[in-house]
């Protein structure tokens, strides 16, 4: 399908967001500057994306039509086949954007590679042109990536390009069942993250570096101190922090999902029951009592645009 409008994705400044608490900018000024913080390094930044984000919407004026939408916009917003997705922001904002661009193909662009680190980012302002042109004429190298998808008994869905998590929205421990493979537990624990193979790096290898520096404390015969390496169809969930008492078990706390091999957890939680995505909390799906979810790959794919080495 011809291409005939690119969808440019953004999100607010760290200044934007202080602007909007605090109503007025010197307001914000005032605010950063008596906590002892350096205002000026937020107002260079802002400008910075501006320059950049102004520079590529002039650019990509002169091959198709383009229109801006913030973040906030993306859960709302129709898009469809005759689409490209220009992504200017940091890495999270490009794995927000892939859970609801279904499988458009996104040209994600750094805007300041001295402040971010890039690793969802191929392009720049003064390059990114060629990967757009690349979508247009339909010959374009590609990253794929799985998608993680929870899936609720009454039909709503959340996914997931880098994690999940499933459990209570404050401190305090969630109580639920879960199922996986043919073992079944009751879990009284700090909730269940569930990790593609691109957030692996993430979340995920946070609680694999806690777990690492206890086994100092632990009795055991070898050990084995690697990660695992996720395929790009497989999903993996750990229990964080299971506590065992006379009805809360703690032998389920870790797999490998793929395929037909799905993990489905029922909520015992009667209210603040929770599943985001992403570490976005403001993208969340209810999980109180009577809620199950089932989480898998979801049918959806990623589609990252890389530059093209030829």
């Amino acid at each position: 399908m011809k291409i005939e409008y690119a969808i440019l994705v953004k999100n607010k400044t760290r200044l934007e967001l202080l602007v909007e608490r605090f109503n007025t900018k010197a307001q914000a000024k005032f605010y950063i500057e008596h906590s002892g913080g350096n205002f000026e390094e937020y107002e260079a930044e802002h400008a910075h994306f501006h320059d950049s984000l102004s520079l590529v919407q002039r650019r990509l004026s002169t091959v198709v039509k383009n229109k801006i939408v913030e973040r906030s916009f993306l859960p709302s917003f129709l898009f469809s086949e005759n689409q490209v997705v220009v992504v200017v922001g940091q890495d999270g904002l490009v794995a927000n954007a892939a859970k609801y661009v279904k499988g458009l193909p996104m040209v994600a662009v750094n805007p300041d590679a001295e402040r971010y680190d890039g690793v969802l980012l191929p392009f720049t302002p003064d390059n990114f042109l060629g990967g757009v042109e690349g979508v247009l004429a339909g010959k374009f190298p590609a990253k794929i990536a799985a998608l993680a998808e929870a899936r609720l008994n009454d039909g709503q869905r959340l996914l997931a390009f880098n994690d999940l998590f499933i459990g209570a929205s404050s401190h305090v421990s969630a109580r639920y069942k879960i199922a996986y493979r043919d073992k079944t537990e009751e879990h009284s624990s700090s909730g269940i993250i569930v990790s593609t193979a691109s957030g692996s790096t993430g979340w995920l290898s946070s609680i694999f570096n806690m777990t690492y520096g206890m086994l100092q404390f632990v009795e055991r015969k070898g050990g084995n101190k690697k990660q695992p390496k996720l395929k790009d169809n497989q999903l993996m969930f750990v229990v964080r922090e299971p506590f065992e008492s006379k009805k809360t078990q703690a032998g389920l706390t870790a797999g490998i999902l793929g395929g037909e091999n799905k993990l489905t957890v029922e909520s015992f939680m009667p209210v603040n029951g929770v599943i985001f995505s992403d570490g976005i909390e403001s993208d969340f799906l209810r999980f109180n009592s009577g809620a199950i979810a089932t989480i898998g790959i979801a049918r959806e794919k990623a589609r990252i645009v890389l530059k093209d080495t030829k």
